[in-house]
C-alpha cells in the first residue's frame, strides 16, 4: 500500500488520553462540533499515567492549603497572588464541569468529585506565626471566604482528631480549615469526558504510540503512528495537534522541531505515597492536610495526608516521597532522560544540574529511605501510625520543566507549562501541580493562542459554559456568590458528611 493511500485526515490530533486531551476535546466539540477530532494513546484505555486516580493526589488544587502557594515576602508580608490566581483557575474548572453535569453531558458528579475539607497544619513556632499571617492574608479576599485559624489542641482535637491522637510535643501547633475543599479523582473525570466525546463522534485510538511528527509541504502536521496491536505504521494529518502525553510531550515536542521547543529540558520525579489499609484508621480523618516542605525540597513534595474516594470507597493517603527514575512517565523507558538531552538545551541541562544541588540531595535522601524512615515521617502526622497498617504504592511520574528564563540559563519550573508554535498550530502541555485542577483555564490560553480567529464567534458559548471567562471572580464579589452557589449545588458539595454506599 502507498503511503499517501494511508494518510488519513482530520481536523485535530490529540495525543495522550489523559485529563489535558479530555479537557480540549471536550470543549472543542461544545465550540466546533463539526470539527473531526482523533486521540491517540500508547495504553489501552484513557486516564492511565499522571491523571490517573491512583498516580496523584486528587487535591482540586484551590490554594486552600497547599502552602507553597503563598510565599513570605523580604519584607515579612506573605504574597498571595499565586494563591489567588490558582483558586480563580479552579473556579473556572468547577464552572465548566457543572455545565457538563448540566447539560447531561456528565451523568453523576459523585462520580468525580467529592466535598472534602482543606486544611493546612504546621509545627514550631515560627510556622504557626507563617500560617497566621497567611490566614490573615487570605482571609480578607472572598475566594477563601470561611477559612478558619486554631492554635488551640482542643479545637485541632475536632478537626483532625486522628493527628492529635498521642500527640506529646509541647511544639506550638496550629491549623487553617476551610470546608469547601473538594477531593477530585482526574482518573474517572478523564474517562467520563472521554466517553462523552465518543459519543459524539470523536475517533479515539488506543494502543497507538505516536513515533514521530513532522511539517508537510501543504501545512499541516503528519503524526507518524504504531498500531500495536495491528503491528503497523499509520500516518494521520491535522491542521492542529495538541501533545498531551503527561511525561512524553517534551520528546515528542522535540520531534516536532518547533523554535519553541529548543532550550527545554525535562527532569523526572517519581513520586511513592504511604496508603492505610485498616479502615477503623482511615474512619477517623476525613480532610486533606497539607504541612510545610522540608527545606531543599521541591515544592510538589509538601507533606500530606489525604483522605480520597476512589471507586466509591474512602482511603487514607500521606506523601508523596519522591523517587528517581530516568522514565518520563511509569509505563517510560530508562532512556527517556538522556534521550531527551539535545545539542539545543544540553547547556540548559547542565545549568539546573549545578543551580539544583539541593534538590539532587534532597531526592538522592528520598531514594535511600528506609520504610520505617517513611514511618516516621508519617508519625510527625499521626503519631500513633502503626506499620503493619500502611503499605507504599508508587504514584505517577513528573517531568518538571527546565528552561532559560530572565533569572538564568536551566531554570527549574514547578508549575504547568504551555508551549505552542508561533502559528498555533500545535500546542504541548508540560509540567506538574497544580494541572489537571487547572485544565480548563489551561485550554483557554491555549485557545486565545491557537485560535484567535475563532475566539469572537467562540466568545457567547464560552460564556454560557464558564460564566466568569474573562473576568477575575474576587473583582467581581456578586458573579463569586453566583458561581459558588451554583456550582456547589450542581456538583452536589454541600456540608453534610457524605454517606457511602
Amino acid at each position: 500500500m502507498s503511503m499517501s493511500n494511508m494518510q488519513k485526515q482530520t481536523d485535530v490530533i490529540l495525543i495522550g488520553a489523559g485529563v489535558m486531551s479530555a479537557t480540549l476535546g471536550t470543549l472543542l466539540k461544545e465550540l466546533a462540533p463539526e470539527w473531526k477530532i482523533k486521540v491517540f494513546e500508547k495504553l489501552a484505555s484513557a486516564g492511565e499515567e499522571s491523571s490517573n486516580e491512583w498516580n496523584n493526589a486528587g487535591t482540586g488544587h484551590a490554594a486552600l492549603c497547599e502552602l507553597n502557594y503563598t510565599a513570605v515576602k523580604p519584607d515579612g508580608s506573605i504574597d498571595i497572588h499565586k494563591a489567588v490566581n490558582i483558586n480563580e483557575q479552579f473556579q473556572v474548572s468547577m464552572q465548566f464541569w457543572s455545565y457538563l453535569v448540566n447539560n447531561n453531558l456528565i451523568q453523576n458528579p459523585r462520580n468525580f468529585i467529592m466535598p472534602l475539607p482543606h486544611m493546612s497544619f504546621v509545627q514550631g513556632e515560627e510556622n504557626v506565626s507563617f500560617l497566621k499571617k497567611r490566614f490573615e492574608a487570605l482571609a480578607s479576599n472572598p475566594l477563601f471566604r470561611g477559612m478558619e485559624f486554631s492554635d488551640d489542641p482542643e479545637r485541632l482535637k475536632e478537626w483532625i482528631p486522628l493527628m492529635m491522637e498521642g500527640r506529646t510535643s509541647n511544639e506550638p501547633i496550629a491549623a487553617t480549615n476551610i470546608e469547601t475543599g473538594t477531593d477530585v479523582n482526574f482518573g474517572a473525570l478523564t474517562r467520563l469526558l472521554f466517553d462523552n466525546l465518543q459519543g459524539k463522534g470523536a475517533e479515539l485510538n488506543y494502543k497507538h504510540t505516536v513515533e514521530d511528527i513532522k511539517r508537510t509541504s501543504n501545512g499541516l502536521w503528519e503524526v507518524k503512528v504504531h498500531n500495536i496491536d495491528e503491528n503497523k505504521i499509520e500516518y494521520h494529518t491535522a491542521k492542529f495537534v495538541f501533545i498531551g502525553g503527561g511525561g512524553a510531550s517534551l520528546p515528542l515536542l522535540q520531534k516536532t522541531g518547533i523554535p519553541e521547543s529548543k532550550h527545554i529540558g525535562g527532569f523526572p520525579v517519581s513520586g511513592l505515597f504511604l496508603v492505610c489499609n485498616n479502615p477503623e484508621v482511615v474512619e477517623k480523618h476525613h480532610a486533606k492536610v497539607y504541612g510545610k516542605a522540608k527545606v531543599g525540597a521541591p515544592p510538589m513534595s509538601v507533606p500530606h495526608l489525604d483522605t480520597r474516594f476512589i471507586d466509591g470507597k474512602k482511603s487514607l493517603l500521606f506523601g508523596p516521597f519522591a523517587g528517581f527514575s530516568p522514565k518520563f512517565l511509569k509505563t517510560g523507558s530508562n532512556l527517556d532522560l538522556i534521550g531527551s538531552v539535545k545539542s539545543d538545551n544540553l547547556v540548559t541541562m547542565l545549568a539546573a544540574g549545578v543551580k539544583e544541588m539541593s534538590l539532587t540531595k534532597y531526592l538522592i535522601q528520598q531514594v535511600m529511605l528506609s520504610n520505617d524512615k517513611r514511618m516516621e515521617e508519617l508519625r510527625e502526622f499521626i503519631p500513633n501510625a502503626k506499620n503493619e497498617d500502611w503499605e507504599i504504592i508508587v504514584a505517577g511520574q513528573r517531568v518538571q520543566v527546565i528552561k532559560d528564563t530572565n533569572t538564568g540559563k536551566g531554570t527549574l519550573q514547578f508549575g504547568t507549562e504551555l508551549v505552542s508554535a508561533a502559528d498555533g498550530s500545535i500546542a504541548a502541555l508540560l509540567g506538574a501541580s497544580p494541572g489537571a485542577s487547572t485544565a480548563v483555564y489551561v485550554m483557554l490560553n491555549l485557545f486565545e493562542k491557537c485560535f484567535p480567529e475563532h475566539m469572537k464567534e467562540w466568545k457567547p458559548k464560552l460564556i454560557e459554559m464558564i460564566p466568569s471567562y474573562g473576568l477575575k471572580l474576587a473583582e467581581n464579589p456578586e458573579l463569586l456568590d453566583k458561581v459558588l452557589a451554583s456550582t456547589a449545588e450542581v456538583l452536589e458539595l454541600y456540608k453534610e458528611e457524605v454517606v457511602l454506599s
